[in-house]
């Protein structure tokens, strides 16, 4: 199954370039510019509180930014409505889940195809491949769920959505040491499909090893760091 833009000829999935970003009187991200080239998995790592879910609604629409561009591909998002990044093919899980607490686990993890996004359906059963955890989850409502179990069905539902790229909110906090190698394990499986993922997180140990490249953001401020593979090199 490509993950794959028809049409994408360019060496970057996302380029955010001077990105500025005000929640009120306060500036959450000063000038930040973060590029996913196709097919990599990109960390982006800071303490609490630095900007990193900021950055990440701000990709998906829910925050409006001051400055700055936002590209997927060659389009424009920091102009377009929110809802145009699912049918772009751009997955979101958020630090909280959002899932929506009465629903199953199979509705929730369907719910871009309620929305009217138009999904392969055979990605609906690769998410069970993937995570064969949630099978028998499903028929449950999701709170009825644990913590951890709500991620891995919040991490099914963007990659349901998110057929080119994913943007994974600190996908191993809070959970216990065993199911964040488990979520390492996924994200390992996931990077194997070609997919461009940008993975927030402020402990970065279960996925530095993961990741193609990576940011230090701090106080709003990103700064790529050295490619991962060349300091294995160099080390």
């Amino acid at each position: 199954m490509s993950s794959a833009v028809p049409g994408h000829k360019g060496t970057h999935m996302l380029d955010i370039h001077g990105l500025c970003v005000r929640i009120g009187a306060v500036q959450v991200l000063r000038s930040v510019d973060v590029v996913l080239p196709v097919g990599t998995m990109t960390g982006l790592f800071g303490r609490n509180g630095a900007g990193k879910t900021s950055l990440l609604r701000s990709i998906m629409g829910a925050l409006k930014s001051e400055e700055g561009s936002i590209k997927f591909d060659t389009r424009e998002l920091t102009t377009a409505p929110a809802h145009l990044r699912a049918h772009l093919g751009i997955g979101y899980m958020p630090e909280d889940r959002k899932l929506v607490p009465q629903l199953t686990c199979r509705d929730n993890i369907q719910m871009p195809l309620y929305a009217g996004i138009r999904i392969d359906k055979a990605r609906l059963d690769w998410s069970l491949e993937i995570i064969p955890e949630i099978k028998p989850l499903l028929p449950r409502r999701a709170n009825q769920l644990s913590g951890g179990q709500q991620k891995m069905v919040a991490l099914a539902r963007a990659f349901v959505a998110g057929s080119h790229v994913l943007l994974l909110d600190e996908p191993t906090e809070g959970v216990a040491p065993v199911l964040a190698a488990r979520f390492s394990e996924i994200l390992t499986q996931l990077k194997r499909t070609g997919l461009t993922i940008l993975i927030a997180e402020s402990d970065s140990r279960y996925v530095k090893d993961l990741v193609d490249r990576s940011y230090d953001l701090e106080r709003g401020e990103a700064a790529l760091l050295e490619d991962m593979k060349k300091e294995v090199v160099l080390t």
